[in-house]
């Protein structure tokens, strides 16, 4: 598929897809609960990849206190202290838990790298002790599902204009984002390293190609469905219980309350 000019996945196929992927997302997460599963799913790429987007349509319709985000700031200076690891180790899942890595460990192999965030000593370091990290977690029985957005720099450039456009995706550009246009290659050659050294058989690397984010977000999804041997766990069977008759409560005037303006009616 890499390097093929594919057409743009027409909107009413990709919904329609995308309903239907997100009901199997909810069976997971019930299978997950049920069996006392834990899914880390690692998102990682470029700035504007599409990465914040399929997130969302991940998590759209799955029960928050099962499914959650993990999208970490800039260490702290007392977590720049710790062992690299450490503070990612603290969010990963309990039983019957999905946690979405949106940026995870490996920033230390892309942005601190080419950034000068940290010492070579310290990315060196990160290279050798990543697999091993990472083969804990598996051998811990954590399914661990790690996914690279790609994109290209043309599309990431229209993706940067249309946010320098947009006051409601004004605050997902940085100076940091403007910087990854200037070095291109650098994050290239950075993206080439992390895949030698952190592509292992235990925890294997999936490229999702994000030039059409809408066949993007299909692709990713569909493949982490395919990935996971969940089935489907019946649900517990509900009744709605008849309503009681009244025993005479009234409710107290309107007047005694403040209500929220009526905006919609200006309209």
């Amino acid at each position: 598929m890499a390097g093929k000019k594919t057409a743009k996945v027409p909107r009413a196929a990709y919904e329609q897809e995308l309903l239907r992927l997100q009901t199997e997302l909810v069976k997971l997460q019930e299978w997950v609960r049920a069996e006392g599963t834990r899914l880390v799913v690692v998102f990682e790429g470029r700035d504007a990849a599409g990465k914040g987007g399929t997130i969302k349509r991940v998590s759209e319709h799955l029960n928050p206190r099962v499914a959650r985000t993990v999208a970490l700031p800039k260490p702290t200076e007392r977590e720049r202290t710790q062992w690299y690891f450490q503070r990612y180790v603290e969010h990963l899942p309990a039983a019957g838990e999905i946690v979405l890595l949106d940026r995870s460990w490996y920033n230390r192999a892309g942005v601190e790298h080419v950034m000068g965030f940290c010492t070579k000593e310290e990315y060196q370091l990160f290279l050798r002790q990543c697999p091993i990290f990472e083969r804990m977690l598996v051998e811990e029985g954590i399914l661990l599902r790690k996914y690279w957005f790609s994109v290209s720099d043309t599309e990431q450039q229209k993706r940067f204009r249309q946010r320098l456009k947009d006051p409601t995706r004004r605050w997902k550009l940085s100076p940091m984002d403007l910087e990854s246009i200037t070095r291109w290659e650098a994050y290239s050659r950075a993206k080439d390293e992390m895949l030698v050294h952190t592509d292992i058989s235990e925890a294997p690397w999936f490229v999702v190609e994000s030039d059409d984010k809408r066949r993007a977000r299909l692709n990713m999804i569909a493949h982490l469905l395919g990935s996971v041997p969940y089935h489907e766990v019946p649900p517990p069977v509900l009744e709605l219980p008849p309503r009681p008759p009244s025993t005479g409560y009234q409710r107290p005037p309107r007047d005694l309350q403040t209500y929220v303006p009526d905006h919609a009616a200006s309209l």
